[in-house]
């Protein structure tokens, strides 16, 4: 990949959700919401305490994490729609 997140920065990728209910209704696209589970494609290498050391982020490439419905900014990477968003507005990783 050509990018990687500054400081506190996070490169998500989007997990599709589920295009039947559980019931067995497709669900249209124009009625989907977009979904607010995805997995970490890169991290940045930290922020940096009052003392200068660097304080490493708790996720890690290849977690699957839910964030908050409008965090985040949208980029395209090597033809891939992404999302950067800081390590604060992840809710918490997927076991």
């Amino acid at each position: 990949m050509a990018f990687t997140p500054l400081h506190d920065r996070v490169l998500v990728r989007r997990v599709e959700s589920e295009e039947k209910t559980a019931g067995g209704l497709i669900i249209p696209d124009s009625a989907k919401e977009k979904p607010a589970e995805g997995e970490v494609v890169a991290v940045g290498a930290g922020v940096r305490d009052d003392k200068g050391a660097r304080v490493e982020l708790d996720v890690k490439a290849g977690d699957r994490v839910l964030f908050g419905k409008w965090s985040g900014t949208e980029v395209t990477v090597d033809g891939k729609e992404l999302l950067i968003m800081k390590e604060s507005d992840i809710l918490g990783v997927i076991a």
